[in-house]
């Protein structure tokens, strides 16, 4: 049996990620936001966090990259995805609908849906769209975004089911562990790093592009995210097709060591391929 925390509460579409790859007999416990699911790991709550890190529409879930690069060292063991369809509901009997709560994330793939029918309405951001659910089930909101099932799990009443702006949306979630011992390849894998620069200068990017060029390594995923330092500190989140033991990308590791002023390699872990 394993302990999995996930970005909750109950209905989520990280537990549903989660349902994909966790057995009956694990436990699964639910956690506010990102933060403390991957706090959970670092304290020993819970052997593994599912965080969502990246969606085909909006792109890439920022508090989950910047806590994989700053504090203690965690990695990434897997990834899953999850196609995401969105709902609007409410609490029985609401007749008016002034303030929408709903995820970031959720709010931008339902603009048009919100813009045509509810153009005078607040739109409020919550943890998690399962948390916006909640949330109507207290009376806080009048209406929330979320996906179907919240609406069982929170005795909501759909108005309209499948709003996204596009009906292929799929959101990467990855499994984050504490550091351990390295899987082996399998031909099919993905290697994670946070790679810090130093001091800016002209072709800094460049430079780290070409280790990665000249040895074939595909890049899958390249994301600038500022250290927290000064105006203009950046440090880059890099995804690469292939396992750290594979040669080409090993190389091309070791050689960022020697130009780079930290590599923070956040795991191996075979690729998932969106369905």
């Amino acid at each position: 049996m394993s302990t999995y925390a996930y970005l909750g509460p109950a209905a989520t579409f990280t537990e549903a990620a989660l349902k994909k790859i966790a057995s009956s007999a694990d436990q699964l416990i639910p956690y506010a936001n990102v933060t403390a699911a991957l706090n959970a790991v670092r304290t020993g709550e819970a052997e593994y966090a599912l965080v969502p890190i990246e969606n085909s529409v909006e792109g890439v879930v920022a508090r989950t990259l910047d806590e994989l690069a700053t504090g203690d060292p965690l990695v990434i063991a897997g990834e899953v995805t999850l196609p995401v369809s969105f709902a609007f509901m409410v609490k029985p009997g609401t007749t008016e609908i002034s303030r929408i709560a709903t995820h970031p994330h959720a709010e931008a793939q339902c603009r048009t849906y919100v813009a045509k029918n509810y153009p005078h309405a607040e739109v409020i951001a919550t943890n998690s769209t399962a948390a916006a659910a909640e949330a109507i089930n207290r009376g806080e909101f009048d209406a929330a975004i979320a996906a179907a099932v919240a609406a069982d799990r929170y005795g909501l009443e759909i108005l309209a089911d499948d709003i996204g702006d596009n009906n292929d949306a799929v959101t990467r979630f990855v499994l984050v562990s504490k550091p351990g011992e390295i899987t082996n390849s399998t031909g099919h894998d993905r290697t994670s790093m946070a790679i810090f620069i130093g001091t800016d200068h002209a072709g800094a990017l460049l430079e780290i592009l070409t280790e990665f060029a000249t040895r074939n390594v595909n890049l899958t995923f390249i994301q600038s995210r500022p250290t927290g330092k000064e105006l203009g500190d950046y440090h880059f989140i890099i995804d690469a097709e292939g396992h750290i033991n594979d040669a080409n990308v090993s190389q091309a590791v070791a050689r960022l060591r020697e130009i780079c002023e930290e590599i923070r390699f956040l795991g191996s872990y075979p690729r998932e391929e969106s369905k």
